[in-house]
């Protein structure tokens, strides 16, 4: 007799003991003991347990439309599923390691085992009555791991994809704010770290501002390749043990439950094989987070001093920089950024070889990608929350710093270039830089324009947006 607080479940190993109170079964046992690896359970990703639920209450609906599921056991299985959506208590049940081998196997034998067990609780029957309703059998009725597993993990990316669009959508109106904050504020613009010509400080963020749009599009388009979706093929893409018709009324019952667009893939095989989705979308990820990361430094740089820096902006001060000089301020939140892209960056390759290591029918490395898919997508949602409201919006601008520049910059020079030529002007700024002074004095003390035609090439609309200048 097993000891009290426990349940016996056998395999093809042999018997094993679990907690009596344990909603999984014998096969994530294994899986644990197998795979002591990260420390985090599949249970730490919301999305994916979410997805697996819903993926194995399309397959109960769809196999008992088809008359292959008796009404009692689909009841139960899809009443299981949906608690197991709406109930966050239930994921700490899903506990295999994120990283293991097989494919997803564990993972998807995990799901099976705490849907049945759950089904099973409310038939009002004990855990583990495999008998009555069975997480082979019953639970992944008309499935393998190689097409349901990698059907969530596609749900589940495109759950995460989410908030991450709201998180950027927000950040994208808080630097809007600032461009218009900004607009009348003239600066120096740099290229390869040297003075260029003038800009607007609004101009800069707003350039921000069209950066985070685009990837908002890219992240969109990316993301729809994840709708078509190999559920039916079963094992390797053929559609083994399941009924005709079945994967087009699977795939329609996961498109009603997910609210995406579900499609099925046009061709299972190639579909079961292939992991191209995860890679593009993994590299528009780090597309993204390297536009943050350049986002970020040049904050740091812009911020940078504050007096013996840059100092054209002040960063809002979240806490003190230094254990040993007082009143150090540091841009911990832009470097923070930084450092999530790149780890963003890091797992993108880390998905690119598990891409590249599939072979034959089935690419054996999904769980990993789909951790690497699932944190960068975590822990950029979290960092562009903090981010925009930890940073972005408490930016003020030193306007005085700001013009003290833009007054003592050699790029005002290069709107003279039409009007006084090449030669004449790079004549001014070596000399303007050699003796330390203003462009605008050698041009009015060598008589080469009158103070109104220099006041008019130098106007700042002028030099921030000509085109409209000349219009006006």
């Amino acid at each position: 007799m097993p000891a009290s607080g426990t349940r016996t479940e056998r395999d093809l190993l042999g018997p094993a003991e679990l907690p009596a109170d344990a909603f999984w079964g014998v096969h994530t046992s294994r899986a644990v003991a197998n795979f002591p690896i990260s420390g985090t359970p599949i249970g730490a990703f919301a999305e994916l347990v979410r997805a697996l639920a819903v993926v194995k209450q399309a397959a109960a609906r769809a196999n008992r439309t088809l008359g292959d599921l008796d009404p009692d056991r689909a009841a139960a299985i899809e009443a299981a599923c949906i608690r197991i959506r709406d109930d966050r208590r239930y994921h700490a049940h899903f506990v295999v390691d994120v990283m293991q081998g097989g494919a997803g196997t564990s993972t998807n034998m995990n799901a099976n085992e705490v849907i049945a067990n759950v089904a099973l609780d409310i038939m009002g029957r004990p855990k583990g009555d495999y008998a009555t309703l069975h997480p082979n059998d019953h639970v992944n009725m008309a499935q393998s791991t190689n097409d349901a597993y990698p059907t969530a993990l596609r749900l589940a990316a495109l759950f995460a994809v989410d908030p991450l669009l709201d998180a950027l959508a927000a950040l994208a109106e808080g630097l809007d704010a600032k461009a218009r904050e900004f607009a009348p504020i003239l600066k120096v613009g740099r290229t390869q770290l040297r003075d260029a010509v003038p800009m607007t400080l609004g101009q800069e963020f707003a350039a921000f501002r069209s950066m985070i749009e685009a990837e908002i599009r890219n992240l969109r388009t990316q993301s729809a390749a994840f709708l078509p979706v190999n559920l039916g093929g079963t094992a390797i893409g053929t559609g083994v043990n399941t009924r005709p018709g079945y994967a087009q009324l699977v795939t329609e019952e996961l498109a009603r439950l997910s609210g995406h667009a579900i499609i099925s893939a046009p061709d299972f095989i190639e579909a079961t094989s292939d992991v191209g989705a995860f890679t593009m979308f993994s590299g528009a990820l780090k597309r993204l987070a390297l536009k943050l990361s350049k986002i970020a430094g040049d904050l740091r740089l812009l911020s940078s001093g504050p007096r013996a820096g840059l100092g054209e902006i002040i960063l809002p001060p979240v806490q003190a920089g230094s254990s040993i000089m007082p009143g150090k301020i540091n841009p911990v939140i832009p470097e923070m950024v930084n450092q999530v892209a790149y780890l963003v960056a890091g797992h993108d390759l880390t998905i690119t070889m598990c891409a590249e290591g599939g072979q034959l029918q089935l690419n054996p490395f999904e769980p990993m990608i789909g951790y690497c898919l699932l944190s960068s997508m975590h822990l950029l949602t979290a960092a562009v929350d903090t981010f925009r409201t930890r940073c972005i919006a408490g930016i003020t601008a030193d306007s005085a710093r700001c013009r003290e520049l833009s007054d003592n910059s050699l790029g005002v020079v290069t709107a003279l270039v039409p009007v006084l030529g090449y030669e004449t002007c790079s004549i001014l700024a070596r000399r303007a830089l050699a003796e330390g002074r203003r462009i605008a004095d050698l041009v009015l003390e060598e008589d080469l324009l009158s103070r109104d035609r220099l006041l008019d090439l130098l106007r700042p609309e002028r030099l921030t947006a000509p085109n409209l200048a000349r219009a006006g």
